[in-house]
């Protein structure tokens, strides 16, 4: 029986990509646990595998793998015991070449019998490979496997990696596992800091991993080195300063991926630059230099940042200094643009919109913001937003786009927009609705939180979403270039959300017309296919939010073209499917679509002196009763109450199937009974149709 230890792999590398190291840490160690578990060295039960990732290395491990696979049994099938024998109880030839194949008398073969059959087997035993061979395989195998979208080459070797790799280890306990990857011989020797301690560190064990790297000024734990970071910094924020250190994530994870040996540096800049926009300072620090910004009670940005060296220098002061002087450099800059780009306000931005291309079919962006202010100018009727305004807004929407700040910070762009209307003196909430008209920037983003901010986004999203479609370059797959799966699901929540009662069709319809005039010809097929594709977003979001698939389908069915109305269904539907008369409904209402669909039924109408049999007449009599009151509610969209009457039709439905015969021999009569059966799945199809919940 073979032995178990824990193994240890390390990939020790040049600096890796820090944006991308716990994805490929993460992807290595996954491809190595699966190999091993293909390849019986380790078993389902196994403790978790632990994950290392530095910017110099790549590690894993495994507790508990085998030095050895277990011996095992191969079977191999021959003839069937049909085949096997003449009619003298001879072995047949068949059987001879078998057992000849598998180098035995054909005495020596097994019988196997199943459900199935029976046949001739071979069994023998295969002695298991030894862990050096197969591990090394795995090592090989994952690194095929690693999401590197540009592997590189160094020396004058054809081997290929993320970055060049220096060393490789390899111990199951405290054997070496012999190999070569990547060209590198596999050893027991890692390295340390690379300042710190820049030696070979061998190592007797593989569980010595972690604590000997410590010792030589290395936290390999991604996550620990992640804690004392975060700890570093919050240990000295004040009730005048704390540091902002979660948001965003990316960065928090992308400092910890670029040092091995945190060491925190405070530092402070000029007041003179709080006069920028803080959102300016901000993406200086973070994007550029990677620092923690520091807020006040208030929210509001002092002159505080927070960096994390990778030496713990025995000179801070310098570090510090020289960390000051490079920031002082960065937020000159962001100052000098600011002040320049002060100098010409948006509207005087608006002709050089034309430089810049929105699509090479639909023109510039000084041509899509005059289709934004056109449509916000009339969508704001639907919005009850000030239509100057919205007008106003959509027209200078874009217009940041050709500041220098805007150039040097594209996630600024909006932001800008918003300070650079407050200083042309532009009404506060034109300002906020070109900052916000992105909005929702992901799928659960925030909506812009005014009308007009709504309604300018809103008229980009349509403008975006109608062109794109004209232009014949909708989504397909997995490739959505213009991010029209967000355009579409942020315009159906802006309308949704702010109780909008407009369709689609509508919205489409204006969106057309403006493309028009600037001679874009949008076809009826292709703003049909365009909100086609938009109201099949409603089918992800309520999933969302606890509706189920049936429920969605149902209102699907009747495609209602107003965002807000069919919300207004859906939640009808489900207050319907929890009456205790639903589920005999659905199943009624399916009995009825089946018998209607194998009919011609049209043309007919209810005739009600056709009527002969009680239950029928019982039935047209309920019809009668409900259907007005229903129809009333359903004219002011208030489906819960419409179907919560029409469930009373329950009873007098069952009764009509177990006592009357649609299918009549009497022509008028049949009809008659088909157009009873079309008047009750019309009324149902007011709001839903609730078959499709059986």
């Amino acid at each position: 029986m073979s032995s178990m230890d824990s193994l240890l792999i390390e990939l020790g590398t040049e600096e890796l990509p820090p944006k991308a190291l716990l994805m490929l840490a993460a992807a290595f160690s996954k491809g190595i646990h699966q190999s091993l578990l293909k390849q019986d060295l380790i078993s389902e039960s196994n403790l978790p595998y632990k994950t290392f990732a530095t910017p110099r290395r790549l590690a894993v491990l495994v507790n508990n793998v085998q030095s050895k696979q277990q011996t095992q049994v191969v079977e191999r099938r021959g003839p069937s015991l049909k085949a096997a024998f003449d009619d003298n109880g001879n072995p047949s030839k068949a059987t001879l070449g078998f057992a000849g194949s598998c180098g035995v008398d054909f005495n020596e073969l097994d019988k196997l019998e199943t459900d199935n059959g029976s046949w001739l087997v071979h069994r023998s035993e295969q002695e298991g490979l030894d862990a050096d061979v197969l591990v090394i395989e795995a090592i090989e195998q994952s690194i095929k496997q690693l999401p590197i979208p540009k592997r590189m080459r160094w020396g004058d070797s054809d081997i290929e990696f993320v970055r060049p790799v220096h060393w490789v280890v390899a111990m199951l306990g405290n054997d070496v596992l012999k190999g070569t990857v990547l060209g590198i011989s596999t050893d027991r020797t890692t390295r340390g800091h690379r300042f710190h301690c820049d030696k070979p560190i061998p190592l007797k064990h593989a569980e010595d991993y972690i604590d000997e790297l410590k010792n030589a000024h290395v936290i390999a734990d991604f996550e620990v080195r992640k804690k004392i970071i975060c700890d570093q910094i919050n240990t000295l924020d004040t009730p005048t300063a704390q540091a902002v250190i979660d948001h965003p994530d990316l960065l928090i994870n992308e400092v910890t991926a670029l040092v091995e040996w945190p060491h925190l540096i405070i530092g402070e800049f000029d007041e003179s630059f709080l006069s920028v926009p803080s959102e300016c300072l901000i993406y200086s620090m973070r994007d550029h230099q990677k620092y923690f910004h520091y807020v006040d009670a208030n929210g509001a940005l002092v002159n505080r940042f927070a960096t994390i060296s990778n030496i713990d220098s025995s000179d801070s002061t310098s570090v510090r200094a020289g960390n000051e002087r490079v920031l002082h450099a960065r937020l000159s800059d962001a100052r000098f643009f600011w002040e320049t780009d002060c100098k010409t306000t948006l509207a005087d931005r608006l002709p050089s919109l034309d430089g810049i291309l929105f699509h090479a079919k639909l023109g510039s962006v000084a041509a899509k913001s005059v289709r934004i202010s056109a449509l916000a100018e009339k969508f704001a009727a639907d919005t009850n937003a000030n239509k100057e305004r919205t007008a106003r807004a959509g027209l200078l929407a874009k217009a940041d786009l050709t500041s220098s700040m805007v150039g040097e910070f594209p996630e600024l762009q909006g932001i800008a927009g918003r300070y650079f209307a407050t200083n042309d003196g532009e009404p506060k909430n034109v300002g906020t609705a070109i900052e916000q008209h992105y909005q929702p920037k992901y799928g659960g983003g925030e909506i812009p939180n005014n009308d007009v901010g709504q309604t300018v986004a809103l008229a980009d999203k349509i403008d975006t979403l109608v062109g794109i479609f004209a232009a014949g370059e909708e989504p397909s797959g997995e490739k959505d270039p213009y991010a029209l799966r967000r355009a579409a699901l942020g315009a159906l929540r802006i309308l949704i959300e702010t109780d909008t009662n407009s369709t689609l069709e509508y919205l489409v319809a204006l969106a057309t017309i403006e493309y028009q005039k600037q001679d874009v010809l949008v076809s009826e097929e292709t703003q049909a296919r365009m909100i086609k594709f938009t109201m099949e977003r409603l089918r992800q979001y309520y999933l969302d939010r606890s509706f189920t698939t049936e429920q969605i389908n149902s209102v699907m069915a009747c495609m209602p073209l107003a965002p807000l109305d069919f919300q207004q269904r859906l939640k009808a539907v489900r207050a319907f499917a929890e009456l205790p008369e639903a589920t005999q409904l659905a199943a009624a209402n399916k009995r009825i679509s089946n018998i209607l669909k194998k009919s011609n039924h049209n043309n007919v109408v209810l005739d009600e002196a056709l009527l002969s049999e009680t239950a029928e007449k019982a039935l047209a009599k309920t019809l009668l009763k409900t259907s007005k009151d229903a129809e009333a509610l359903f004219d002011k969209s208030d489906y819960e109450g419409g179907l919560s009457m029409l469930a009373s039709l329950g009873p007098a439905v069952d009764t009509f199937f177990d006592e009357v015969m649609v299918n009549a021999d009497d022509e008028l009569t049949k009809n008659n009974r088909l157009a009873l059966l079309a008047n009750i799945q019309a009324l149902f199809l007011r709001t839903a149709d609730i078959s499709v919940l059986q």
